[in-house]
């Protein structure tokens, strides 16, 4: 017995980007599991809302071969008249080989094509956002579900506190958590490998890095940049801790709140600065001051690779501490 073959047509409805890159992806991987060339099989993407009717005609265009090949067209929402009537005429009798993923908001001024596409018989896709705590409670059960794990409610609710709401995160925390303890997933796992860290800033990751907690300065940046902290703040973070030691340190020792006005800080600040500043010298705290200025151009273009190039800098102000 010969399993179906996958279906020509795809309506991926909503605009939650990760839902919706996951819908793709899964269609394009059926598509070449099914295909006699899996690794010849193209995948062409086009703006529908910004192609002209004479771009989008040529994508539609079939193939004098019939060959293999998947076409995106994002933006549906906003195709215009001619587009819209190019595109449900070709989804009514796809050509062969062709498999057509239309990527719809559900709204936009071509609203109306979701249900001529639908009438055509898209397989549809829900990637609509998850806005109600019980969508998103919904979200993360069937992804461990879908890592043959099974989990309380207790769980799930510990796995949202801790990561958050973003989904792409909430599912790799879930593969991760399967992952990492054989799929006996309870609360004490979650809160072990997962809790205190949704909201991890650039200043948390810069206090561990002055105080020369080396791997703690490094896991909290790997969760500040999974949030999606912007490598400017990382590196201003990291600049103001090390800059607000080396002030205060070169001021010398005194009453915090007598010290304040002139130093143009804040009292508790400068107090905190005075207990960081006993594990720096002034050789030390000079050459972190040069890795926070490098730092700043870097993250401003300086460097390929900005990830690398915050990671390297709190490392290394780390280790210039201890």
């Amino acid at each position: 017995m010969t399993s179906a073959a996958p279906a020509q047509l795809h309506l991926v409805l909503g605009d939650e980007e990760f839902l919706v890159a996951r819908a793709v992806s899964a269609i394009v991987a059926e598509v070449r599991v099914a295909s006699d060339n899996p690794e010849d099989v193209p995948v062409s993407r086009l703006r529908t809302g910004d192609a002209s009717p004479a771009e989008l005609a040529e994508l539609l265009s079939p193939s004098l071969f019939a060959e293999d090949k998947v076409i995106v067209l994002e933006a549906a929402a906003e195709a215009g008249k001619d587009a819209v009537t190019l595109v449900v005429e070709t989804a009514a009798a796809p050509p062969d080989g062709f498999t057509l993923v239309v990527l719809h908001s559900g709204g936009g001024r071509a609203k109306a094509m979701v249900g001529a596409l639908q009438k055509a018989g898209a397989q549809v896709h829900e990637c609509a956002k998850l806005t109600k705590p019980a969508e998103r409670a919904d979200f993360v059960r069937a992804e461990f579900r879908a890592a043959g794990v099974r989990v309380s409610p207790e769980v799930i609710q510990v796995v949202l506190d801790a990561v958050g709401s973003d989904l792409r995160e909430l599912a790799a925390a879930c593969s991760q958590l399967a992952a990492d303890t054989g799929g006996k997933v309870d609360a004490a796992a979650v809160q072990r490998y997962y809790s205190g860290k949704a909201e991890v800033s650039g200043f948390d990751v810069a206090e561990l890095a002055v105080a020369g907690d080396r791997s703690g300065a490094l896991e909290a940046l790997r969760w500040a940049m999974l949030r999606g902290v912007p490598h400017v703040l990382l590196a201003d973070a990291l600049a103001d801790a090390v800059h607000t030691i080396a002030r205060v340190d070169s001021a010398g020792r005194g009453d915090p709140f007598r010290m304040a006005s002139g130093l143009g800080m804040a009292p508790w600040k400068v107090k905190k600065a005075q207990a960081q500043a006993r594990g720096w010298s002034p050789v030390t705290l000079g050459a972190a001051l040069e890795v926070v200025a490098q730092l700043n151009a870097d993250v401003k273009g300086a460097a390929a690779d900005p990830d690398y190039a915050v990671e390297y800098a709190v490392r290394r102000v780390a280790e210039l501490r201890a």
